[in-house]
Parts: C-alpha cells; structure tokens; sequence
C-alpha cells in the first residue's frame, strides 16, 4: 500500500494548476472537520461509493466530503489507505476508488491440485478455477485476491492478483540429502515448492527423518530457504504417520515446558475448601454414559420423574474454568489448540492428561467440580423450569454406550447395571419426547454414517467399519442440547456479551442447484416456497426411499453454511434453534470453557459492571474467529487420518472385490462408496467395456454403445486395483 503523506504539497500544485477552484482549499485557517473524520469518515465514503456503482478519484470523493483544507484531504488518503488495506475498497490501475463487492475481485483460499491448476474456494459463493500459469506465486491454502476473468453459467475462471496471507507457514516431509544439500519432500503434494535447509539449521536430521520445517525466505517463486524446527520421528515409526498429518495442521502433540510446570500447582483431587458455596449432589443418582475407551469425561446426567408428570433432567458439566484460569500457560496454550483432535488411535487433547483424564474428568466414585444445568421439562418437550449452579458430584459409575443400547434396544441389562436400568429407560422416554419437539420445530437429521478406523498396538488399520449410533447416543446427544439451548437463552436473556454456536441460512442458489440436479436424476420434489429448516426436513423426507438417498443426503449437507462461533446470535438453521451455544464439553473445546467463564463472571459472581462487560465485547470476537480455525483445521486433519488410513486397510486387500454404489461422477472417472464408507475412485480409461464420455447434463458417464453407463446411486462390483497409504488414494476396477 502506498504511504501518501510525502505526495501532498505535489497533490496540491497539480489541482492548483489544473483547476482555479483548488484556491478556496489552501485557506490557512481553514480546520478539519472532526466529526467526519476516523469511523465516520470511513461510514462516509463506503456511502459514496456504494451509491453509485462506479469508480472515483480522491479528488471526486473530495468534493462529495465537502472537503476544503490540506489536512483534511490527508485524513481522506490515510482512510482511504486503511479502507484499501481491510480490502473494503479496491484502487484501480488509475488510481479511482470502488468498493471492493463491486470489483471484479474477490477474496478466497487457494486449493491447489496435484496436476498444478488450483480453485479458489470463496465463501458463500462459487469456486474459482485458476490456471497454473495465473497462480502468480500462490501455493495451496493461501489467501488470495482473485480477479474473475470469464464466467460461464455458474463456472468462474479468474487469476490471483494478490497474495493476501500465507496460511501455511509451516510445512511436513521427509528428509533427504542431493549433492551434500538437505531437502525436504513435501507431503502435501500440492504445494509445488522446494526447500533447502542449511547444515546448521537441520537439528541433526538424517535421511529418512520426517520433520516440520519453516520457511526462512523465498530464493524465487518455486525455492525457499527453510528451518527445520521438529523432528517428528522415522518415516517407519509407528504413530509417525498421524503424527505428520497432525503437524501439517499445526496440532502440537506436546505441551510446552510453562504449561507442564503449572500443572505442579494444581491437585488431584478436590481440596476440602473447594466444597464452599456449591450445591452437593453427591448423593444424587449420577452417571455418565460415553465410548468403551473414552477417557475425558465432560458429562454427566440424572434423572427424576415430578409428582406433575414433569421430567427432571440434570446436566452436571465438568468445571474445567475452575481449575484453568484465564491468561496463565494453561489457558494460552488451550486457546492456541481450540480444541482436542480425535485422530484414528490417537488423541491430542486440548488439555494435558493430569486434567483432560485426572481432576477435570468425571471420573466414577471420586468428587469432582462441576457446572450444573437442571431442567423441568413437560411432556411436549419444553423446558418450562431450569437452574444453573456450581455443583459437586460423584458419578456413580461409568457407563458405555455399548451396554446401554443393549439395555434400551434389547432389553438385556449387563452386570452391574442393574439398579441403573429403571433411570435409563425414563431417560430414553425423555429423549423420545424432546426429540419428537425437535423434529417438530424443524430439526434436520440428515442421518450420515460415519466410519470407525480399527487398529492395532502399532497402529496399523486393520478394519474399517460404521460407527454405531443407537439410543444411547440420541439419548445424550438430545440432553446436551436441551442444556446448550438453555444456557445460550438465559444469558441472551441477559443481554450480555456471549460466545453463541451459530449456523447461517444456506445459500438460495446451492440449494436450487441441489433441487436443480435431484430433478436431473429423475426425481420430482417439491421446490419450497422459502428455504426453512422445517422445509429442508420435507425435502429429506421426500428423499427417503430413493436409492441415492445416503449420497443426496451429503450433498444436501454440503450446500449448508458450517456452523460457527460467534458473538452475534444469528440463530442454528440445523437445529432449527433460536439460540444456540457449546457449553458441554469444556475439556475438550475452548468456547465451552469460555461459556463457563462468562456463567460465571455474570452468574455466579455477579460481576456486571461496565469493564467487565466491555472485557468480554471485545476478546469474544477474537475466540470466536479464532476456535473456529482451529475446529475447521481439526475436521480436516481428521479427514486426512481418515483417508490415509483407509487407503492403508485397502493396501492389505489388492485384487479382492467388493460391492458398493457410485457415490460420484465426474469427467476422468467415477468414486464408488463401500458399505463401510470406504472410497475409491473408477478411472474411465479403465472402463474398457466401452468408450465412455462424461455427459454434463445428467453427471453420468454414458457408453457409446451401451448408451447407458453409469450415474449416481448405480449398485457396483469393483475389485481393489491399486492403494497408496503414502498419497492416501484408493483405485477400483468395474467387475464384469
């Protein structure tokens, strides 16, 4: 950006001898207006520039201000610099403002491919395809200004003008060693650089090491120096592999020596002062319900039946706040992660052990701090009565999901559960009820199976299968968001700064585009008159019984906004919930720690005035952005593991056929799903029955002869031609 302070006395003898007007400028008593400068002044020239749907110089702007002095056209270009610099305007090649929604131009990130091309993914709108020869320097995950450059329909084409940041700063590979130089062979095969590292910057690397390396400077658009700040192990140790992924992501794996020194000054058990001024609930019938190996325990909950015919239900939240203050190494380094990862085997927690399975767990048989959330709920489903209060509680045992479900699917009560089943079965006629109001308000359950990577002691895959989703896990899935809905409306009732779990309206024309392609397949469903979660619900029921049903589901899904933080509540469309936050899991993600801070600052301390307040209206907005990068980098490192190490089980079964649906069809081939979500892609040169074409209109590949090919939902044979654990790809064949 330019620094225009030095240019304006030559400014000013320019339009003093190009335009007689400029004298009345040069008056030299002339004072700024003060009340148009600063955010004003920036309200102002947005005005400007959005009233006419074209470009103007700073003199133009000028006159609009009414501007009559030097220092005033200064202020005018130091805002006009900041405007051009939060890219809220954009500064033609001759030098004339506009906004920047009105350029050609638009803000996006980079997703590079293998073949060098990339797209450039913009939120809330198209992607935009990039040739490799427009990539201007940009490599995979930047963020980059975007110049469109043709349209065609719906499809953009376009060239990166700018390089707005480097997102990744970061990088993972394996060392090797060329004519006595270190280089590293990145993993991401998308990011077409090569780094050099100097001898005294390789922390002893031999060939074969993977490590993390920094890039130190750029020798041109393709060579970087770089520094290598972490070894992460062997290409061959076990646990590397994820280790790798996770460090491509920036989730550290360890803590920091400040933080392990805090954990000394922090007990095992709760100390006897700590009781003071908190309900005792410990001899109340508690319990939690989680997976056969999870062993950070956020929940727990209780149940009663009221002479009304009322529920009681309670929801008793570990107290992570209490034991990780705000601004010590604990908090930072919670903050800086986001929240835990949950990678195959591994777990990289958000918290270290000593509190994420020690005190903060609600561990069964020991005291433990928690943050309580007691409801009254009718027999429609609502929560007519609620209290939220600091709490102590001694879980009386922990239950699995596994055990639960067959008490409540199949009436079989497994040892030591028996004093719980009658609790249980209440608990499941609660679940019933709240989620029938739900569904009723508009709750989308797009029933998605997910997959569960099994492996042994090294790690290694050895099965791929669905995760189980059975009443025991709609049971605690339904109590904790009946608890997030009634902690989010009291606060908003309060009308203080919050940190709420919001998920925006989807885009109209992603959805006409999915009605759009669902009407291509052949399928005819009412297009609803205004996109309401109640209205995306009928869709999906429309759907139900069609074959591609699972596949259409997915899409649906994505052509949804994500869900995200932030301290403006816009509502969940998903849930169809006014009012939405995360309170639940403080161990395992930070605005639930940062919701217990705020309960307590308003509630339990009654700490209300006006710097507090204003405290919390400014660091929300940070924490908001910033657990929601992290959640997303999570999700995608997630899907990484998930991928590599499906593609290492497939390694171990090349040649063996399998049954599966062609979840998708594009112009090089088509990806077949297996029933364990396992997915492959079907070259079309290897489709040698016929000569196939991509037909456009119907994603479908047709046959020149057959005429008839294959579309989505199309029930498959393939054979396992090829896996590659190390570029995390899997290859079918069609079997005839």
């Amino acid at each position: 950006m330019w620094d225009y302070g030095f240019i304006i006395p030559f400014l000013y003898i320019f339009l003093r001898i190009f335009n007689t007007n400029i004298l009345n400028y040069l008056k030299v008593n002339d004072k700024i207006n003060y009340n148009i400068i600063g955010d004003n002044m920036e309200e102002k020239i947005i005005k400007i520039l959005s009233e006419e749907n074209k470009a103007f110089d700073v003199y133009e702007i000028e006159n609009k201000l009414n501007f009559n002095s030097v220092d005033q056209l200064k202020e005018l270009l130091k805002t006009l610099n900041k405007l051009e610099e939060e890219y809220k305007i954009y500064r033609t090649k001759k030098d004339k403002y506009m906004l920047f929604d009105n350029s050609n131009l638009k803000i996006g990130k980079l997703l590079s491919t293998k073949k060098g091309y990339g797209f450039v993914d913009i939120e809330g709108d198209e992607d935009v395809f990039i040739k490799e020869d427009n990539l201007n320097g940009a490599i995979n995950n930047d963020e980059v200004i975007v110049e469109i450059t043709s349209k065609k329909g719906l499809k953009l084409e376009g060239r990166i003008v700018r390089i707005v940041e480097r997102k990744l700063k970061q990088f993972v590979g394996k060392v090797y060693f060329k004519n006595n130089k270190c280089l590293i062979d990145l993993d991401d095969k998308k990011v077409n650089i090569n780094i050099i590292v100097d001898s005294d910057k390789t922390l002893g690397a031999v060939s074969g090491h993977k490590v993390v390396v920094r890039l130190l400077n750029k020798i041109d658009n393709t060579n970087y120096k770089g520094v290598i700040v972490k070894i992460l192990g062997h290409v061959d140790d076990p646990g590397v592999d994820i280790l790798s992924i996770a460090a491509k992501y920036e989730i550290e794996d360890e803590f920091p020596k400040d933080v392990l020194e805090q954990l000394k000054n922090i007990p095992d058990h709760v100390l006897d002062t700590e009781y003071n001024g908190r309900v005792d609930l410990r001899n109340q019938m508690i319990f939690t319900i989680d997976g056969d190996d999870t062993k950070d325990i956020d929940d727990a909950v209780s149940i009663e039946k009221l002479e009304n015919g009322n529920y009681k239900l309670g929801v008793h939240i570990a107290d992570v706040s209490y034991y990780v203050k705000e601004n010590t190494p604990l908090d930072n380094e919670a903050f800086k992660r986001g929240t835990s990862v949950y990678l195959a085997n591994t777990v990289i927690p958000m918290l270290p052990h000593q509190l994420s399975n020690g005190i903060c767990s609600l561990n069964p048989n020991v005291d433990r701090l928690a943050i309580s959330c007691v409801m009254e709920i009718d027999l429609t489903g609502e929560i007519v009565e609620y209290d939220i209060f600091e709490s102590v509680i001694k879980s009386n045992i922990q239950m699995t999901y596994n055990k639960v479900n067959s008490i409540l699917e199949d009436n079989i009560i497994p040892q030591g559960y028996e004093k719980y089943a009658d609790s249980l079965k209440l608990m499941s006629e609660l679940a019933d009820i709240l989620r029938k109001n739900k569904i009723k308000k508009g709750y989308i359950d797009f029933a998605i199976d997910e997959a569960k990577i099994i492996t042994d002691e090294n790690g290694e895959a050895i099965d791929v299968v669905l995760r189980n989703r059975g009443k025991g896990e709609n049971l605690i899935e339904d109590f904790m968001i009946a608890a997030n809905e009634t902690v989010a409306r009291h606060i908003t009732y309060m009308e203080y700064p919050f940190i709420y779990r919001v998920h925006g309206e989807p885009n109209e024309e992603k959805i006409n585009n999915f009605l759009n392609f669902v009407h291509l397949l052949g399928h005819n469903v009412k297009r609803p008159k205004k996109i309401t979660p109640k209205s995306m619900q009928e869709l999906l029921d429309e759907l139900k019984d069609v074959k591609q049903y699972p596949i259409l589901s997915s899409l649906l899904l994505r052509s949804m906004q994500k869900a995200i933080y932030d301290k403006n509540n816009i509502g969940h469309f998903g849930l169809a919930s006014k009012c939405y936050t995360h309170f639940t899991s403080p161990i395992r993600r930070y605005p639930d720690t940062t919701v217990h801070r705020l309960l307590r600052a308003y509630m339990f301390n009654s700490n209300l005035n006006k710097e507090t307040v204003n405290y919390w209206d400014e660091r929300l907005v940070n924490i908001a952005q910033h657990t929601s990068e992290r959640e997303r980098a999570s999700i995608e490192c997630e899907r990484e593991v998930d991928d590599m190490k499906m593609a290492e089980y497939m390694e171990k079964h090349i040649g063996e056929e399998f049954n599966g649906i062609v979840s998708g069809v594009v112009s090089f081939g088509m990806f077949v799903e297996l029933s364990n979500k396992i997915e492959g892609l079907v070259r079309i040169d290897d489709l040698t029955d016929d000569y196939y074409m991509y037909d456009e209109s119907t994603f479908s590949l047709i046959g020149n002869n057959n005429k008839r090919g294959y579309r989505l939902g199309d029930e498959v044979k393939v054979i396992v031609k090829s896996a590659s654990k190390l570029n995390h790809t899997i290859d079918f064949t069609i079997k005839r």
